[in-house]
Order: C-alpha cells, then structure tokens, then sequence
C-alpha cells in the first residue's frame, strides 16, 4: 500500500470512486461526495505520516504529536479515517461527525470545507455504498512521500475536468478550459511576493494556474498570497480543497456574492490587489443593479449596467481592486462586451481612462457545452508609455486544436499570441495597434472585426446555438452601421467643401 503512486494509478483511482457513484447519483453531484472523502483520505494519511516522522525525530515521545505545530492539520480522536472505516452501520453520521470535528479543529483554516453533502440520506448513500467508497480510497496511501503535492493536485484538477465532461449544464461553472487559464497567466506573467485575487473563483483553476507559473520559471511562489471569492458554498469549499491539495496555504476564499457584498475591503475600501484573473458568470440577469447605482465602494464609476446583463459590474469591481501601480487584469467575456449598444457609454469611458491595453478574440468550442467564441480583456492600470492611448486587437480566432468535439490550445498558439501582446506591433491580419481616436471613430465599439480582418470561415460548419448567431449578426449589423455613418459623412463634407 505504501509506495510512490505514478500519475496514471491516481488518476484512475480517482476516477473509479466516482464510477461507484453512478447508479445512485447524478453526475453533476459526484463532486459534492467525491472531493470531500479524498481530502478527508489525504488529511488522515498525511497526519499519519507526520506522526512517524514526529516519533523518529523525538525519539519515540509521544508527548511531541499532540503539538499543533507539528502538523498542517490536527485530527481529533475519533475523526480519523481509520475510526470512519471501522464503521459498519449509519455510516454517513460517521462521515459528518467526523467531517465537523476536523472542521472545528482546524476553524481557521477549514470551516466549511467538507461541504454540506446528504451523507445521511440512506435512499441516495446507502451504507453498503460508502462502505465501497471508503474501501475504493482505502487501497491507496495519500501520504506526501507516495503522492506529493503537485502530483496530487495535477490528480484533482484531472477529476475536475472529468467531472465537467460528465456533468452537462453545470461544467461551465465548475471548470474553465485549463489552456485558456494558462494563457491568461502567461499573459499577466504573476510575480513573487505578488497579491492574487479571482473575484469569482470557482474551483480555483486561476489561482492555481498563477502558482504553476512561478514554480515552472523557478520563482519563488511561497511568499505569494492568494484571494478569491465564489458565490457557490460548495464549489468554494471545492477550491480550498483544491489550493490545499497543490501545497498553496497562504490564501483566503470566501463563500458569498462579490457584487452584493465583496470580502475583502480594507479601511472602507476594496482591497487592492497586484493580478486579477477571471472568469464572471456571463451576461446574469439576477443582481442587484438598483445597489450597484449607489454603490458605497465606486464600482459605477464607468457607469451602470443594464439589468439583463452584469458584465459590466464585474469588470468595474476588478478595476477598482487593482494596484494603481501594478495592477493588471485578464478577464473572459462573451464577444457581446465589445459592442452592444446599452454598454456603449461605459465602453467609452473605459476607453478615454486609458487603462484597457488589449483585447484577445478567441476561437469557438474553448467552453464546455458552449460552440460561442469569448474574449479576453486585458486592462492594466500604469501602462508602459509607449502602449499609453493605445489598445491592442489580436484575432486568434483560428489559434486552436480540436479532440473529441472541444477545443484547446497548444502551447503553439499560447506562443503566438503572448508574442504578439509582448511585441504590440500590428501584425497583418493578426494583430494590430489602434490609437483612442481610432475607436472614437467607430463610436466606440471594440468589435475586433473593426480593427483586424477575421479569416475567411466561408468553409466551416457553423455549429454555434442561435443566440450566438445572433450576437455575431449584431456585430456585423454594428460594424455596417458605422461605416455607412462615416461614408455618409465624408460625402457630406465633400459636398460641403464643393460649396
């Protein structure tokens, strides 16, 4: 039991407790089971194998493993794996008592961790079925020496993806494509001893992504500190689990709506932050906008959005949580940001306050259940003089590989568009740098297809659902109009020159 696990034992060891699942639970809801008995595994082994390092290094006096400091977690008597597995009826109370004693144990680092899970509801958990669970987990030892930290965490975040594939409607939410996180992070290029936050952070992925970057440069990524905010109590237990299991322990996740109420204010204000990476739930409909009209922290200060549509609220709540010096954001959207009519005002204004740098249009199928083509907005708050009323549109609507009906991108394309973002030059029908008087000139839409010609498509099956056609309809309705206002006008001046 006790040796070194390789990647594809984990993997498929996690993904088998979730097969036992199948005949009484939904898929969506694997995760509300699955993710909270494998912490509870790693916890119990790894307080194990604390305990015989702590035994060699005292010498055998045990006295030594009751010292708080001697582990990352304490696990009280009667909650350890071990008691759970010994166990033979009313299981699931077994779990939850032991679950809360952990809980409660460790309230500064893990109140809520577990989730709220029906361990109890014998219909849908039977004892026979988490007896089979926790027999399934039991054949392998998590300690650190057999699954260190970045391999286990590489473990998780496989059973992630998996759990999206499988799930339908919820994926979205629960996971973003992990090449296009890479991409973000390569393009905000986290530095040590730096602040992150994800104000909407579902299972962590960007937060996690920002560690990877630094580990993979050899940097320094202890002294980071990460933050991040999610409205969902379980999948906000879910990326605690999931930072803990990638070896991160100075960070903070809070459980709760980031419009209605931000966690992290300081001195009356929004905590300012040096990166901010996300993803915001697009285009809801369910806000309070009457609230955000007076908002006491200025997240208005572009304006207010429309009530079908919060994007807008989001974007204005991660400008005003960054850095004034070096602060930078990267943030997913749907393409409708760039150009609908009710966010025009606001457009304007993030233009004239010079803060937007660039603007990245991505290709279709990159999101789970979703054929629709997203953007990247990045925004930087002390840009580089030379970049200063500039904006830079890169077209990667072509930069990507396709398997098994999704999309991703190689690290071939991640190359090719931060070489672009890095050299900001305008690069024939990729890339191209655009002045504040440029976009004035188009009323201020940000319709890539304005500035950098889209490859021709005319080939393709287009797979997109019928909102995204029109949304794309809107666009090229947007960008007809515009030129029909500015050839109108330049007749209108040359008759007036005639004159």
């Amino acid at each position: 039991m006790s040796k070194r696990i390789t990647v594809e034992e984990l993997q498929s060891y996690l993904w088998n407790s979730a097969v036992l699942l199948r005949t009484n639970i939904d898929a969506g809801a694997y995760k509300q089971y699955i993710f909270p008995l494998l912490f509870f595994k790693r916890i119990s082994d790894v307080y194990d194998e604390e305990c015989e390092q702590i035994l060699e290094e005292y010498g055998g006096d045990e006295e030594a493993l009751e010292w708080e400091e001697n582990h990352r977690f304490i696990v009280p008597g009667g909650a350890h794996w071990r008691d759970v597995r010994a166990v033979s009826e009313n299981v699931g109370v077994a779990i939850v008592n032991a679950f809360r004693k952990i809980e409660n144990a460790n309230s500064d680092k893990l109140q809520g961790v577990f989730g709220d899970g029906a361990w109890t509801n014998k219909n849908r958990l039977p004892d026979r079925l988490l007896k089979e669970l926790i027999e399934h987990f039991s054949t392998k030892t998590l300690s650190i020496k057999n699954c260190p930290e970045d391999e286990l965490g590489q473990g998780y975040e496989y059973l992630i993806k998996k759990f999206a594939d499988d799930s339908g409607h919820t994926a979205q939410e629960f996971y973003t494509n992990r090449t296009v996180v890479h991409l973000m992070t390569e393009m905000l290029k986290p530095e040590s001893g730096e602040t992150i936050y994800d104000p909407t952070c579902g299972s962590a992925g960007m937060l996690i992504s920002s560690i990877a970057y630094l580990k993979e440069q050899k940097k320094e990524w202890r002294n980071v500190s990460v933050f991040g905010q999610e409205i969902n109590a379980l999948t906000s237990a879910i990326g605690k689990m999931n930072l803990f299991l990638h070896g991160v322990k100075d960070f903070e996740i809070v459980n709760g709506d980031t419009l209605k109420a931000p966690a992290f204010i300081n001195k009356g204000r929004l905590t300012q932050f040096d990166l901010i990476l996300a993803n915001p739930p697009y285009s809801i409909t369910q806000w309070d906008r009457e609230a955000f009209a007076s908002d006491k922290y200025g997240r208005n200060f572009l304006g207010v959005p429309p009530q079908g549509r919060a994007d807008y609220a989001f974007l204005q709540h991660i400008i005003k949580s960054l850095n004034e010096k070096t602060g930078r954001c990267a943030i997913l959207f749907p393409h409708g940001v760039l150009f609908r009519n009710e966010e025009r005002a606001m457009r304007e204004n993030l233009v004239r306050n010079d803060m937007l740098e660039c603007i990245i249009g991505l290709g279709p199928n990159l999101f789970y259940n979703s054929t629709m083509e997203a953007c990247i907005v990045i925004c930087r708050m002390n840009k580089r003089t030379e970049r200063r009323g500039k904006i830079l549109f890169i077209n990667a609507i072509k930069e990507f590989d396709r398997k098994s009906a999704q999309s991703f991108l190689e690290e071939r394309h991640i190359l090719k568009i931060t070489k672009a973002y890095e050299g900001y030059e305008t690069d024939g029908d990729f890339a191209r740098v655009v002045t504040i008087q440029d976009i004035e000139d188009n009323s201020f839409s940000l319709s890539i297809p304005l500035y950098v010609k889209h490859p021709g498509q005319a080939n393709d099956v287009d797979e997109r659902l019928l909102q995204e056609r029109y949304e794309d309809w809107r666009t090229a309705s947007e960008i007809m109009k515009l030129r029909y206002m500015k050839l109108n006008n330049m007749l209108i001046n040359e008759v007036e020159g005639d004159e």
